[in-house]
């Protein structure tokens, strides 16, 4: 038996408890491992409402670190007592012990912590296949990130800025534009008071920006078409808002012929080579200081349903733990 979070059905925060449940041994493929952290991340609030279907009952959770208990036949490469993490994983993270793919779990570095691990492989993962797959970003290109002081936004503000990109960020409140500014950015836009999309055209002297990254969804899809320039790229990768509505694509047209995509991180490490050549990508930047990944909020796993109700009302900044 371990202890884990069960949602039995959708709705809010209150629907996140803390049951006893029944774990059994690896089976081929699988290994067993103990967390000592869990990552919190928006994905798990669209789970839990039911914007992402799952199977009722389930564990939510996509990425963690801990150690390895047991391996199950045929896995090679781990052994049991080995740090390990994950971000990109079927559900069940929200537990102190779960069973997972072998393949899905990523060897730790001695220099990197647990908590750090726990906090930034989802997100670091998804940084990685933004700035360096989905759209390239070179020096001299003009990114526009908004949530700039989120999770994501913190690791890919940083990144971009180290490839040589001019940054503009998008934030909340004046405390989430000083971190934005630490973070990297060269611009930061408080959406609530200023004009975003005047703002941008402002900074790039009408031309608007290469690429944007839009991790919030309905409420800012429209202002960012607007803010890229001819032929610029829209990269819609969440939904903090809402889903973004069925639109007409001659929108793109009108706009400057613009491209549009909605990726996510299984598109790019969909196999185990892709998986670990963007670990080893995130943990490279990592380990030369050009990305620092900073802790700010933890929670106690049976407190879960506190994590989201701050990361819902957009009350956190940076990266957020679970601790079993």
């Amino acid at each position: 038996m371990t202890n884990a979070i069960l949602v039995e059905q959708t709705g809010g925060p209150e629907v996140l408890r803390w049951h006893k449940v029944q774990i059994g041994k690896p089976g081929p493929g699988q290994a067993l491992i103990r967390h000592t952290a869990i990552g919190l991340n928006f994905i798990d609030v669209y789970f839990r409402t039911g914007l992402y279907p799952a199977p009722l009952p389930f564990t939510p959770g996509m990425e963690g670190a801990g150690i390895v208990e047991a391996v199950g036949e045929g896995v090679t490469g781990l052994a049991p007592g080995d740090r390990v993490g994950y971000g990109q994983s079927p559900l069940g993270a929200y537990a102190e012990h779960r069973l997972i793919p072998a393949d899905k779990l990523i060897l730790l570095p001695d220099w990197l912590s647990d908590e750090v691990a726990a906090s930034m492989l989802l997100q670091g993962l998804t940084a990685q296949y933004l700035l360096r797959q989905t759209f390239h970003v070179k020096q001299g290109d003009i990114v526009l990130i908004h949530a700039a002081a989120g999770g994501v936004g913190s690791i890919a503000c940083q990144w971009a800025n180290a490839l040589g990109a001019i940054v503009i960020g998008t934030v909340g409140s004046a405390e989430k534009a000083a971190l934005a500014t630490a973070n990297g950015c060269h611009h930061v836009i408080l959406y609530r008071d200023e004009d975003v999309v005047a703002r941008v055209r402002e900074v790039t002297g009408g031309q608007g920006v290469d690429v944007v990254y839009d991790g919030v969804g309905k409420d800012t899809f429209d202002r960012s078409l607007d803010c890229l320039r001819r032929r610029g790229l829209m990269v819609s990768y969440g939904n903090a808002s809402g889903a973004v509505p069925p639109f007409d694509i001659g929108v793109l047209n009108r706009k400057g012929g613009l491209f549009l995509t909605r990726p996510s991180v299984q598109h790019y490490a969909g196999t185990r080579d892709e998986l670990v050549s963007m670990a080893d990508d995130l943990f490279a930047v990592v380990k030369a200081g050009q990305v620092k990944v900073q802790v700010n909020q933890r929670f106690a796993l049976r407190d879960v349903a506190n994590a989201h109700r701050a990361l819902e009302a957009r009350a956190t900044t940076g990266a957020t733990v679970l601790i079993p």
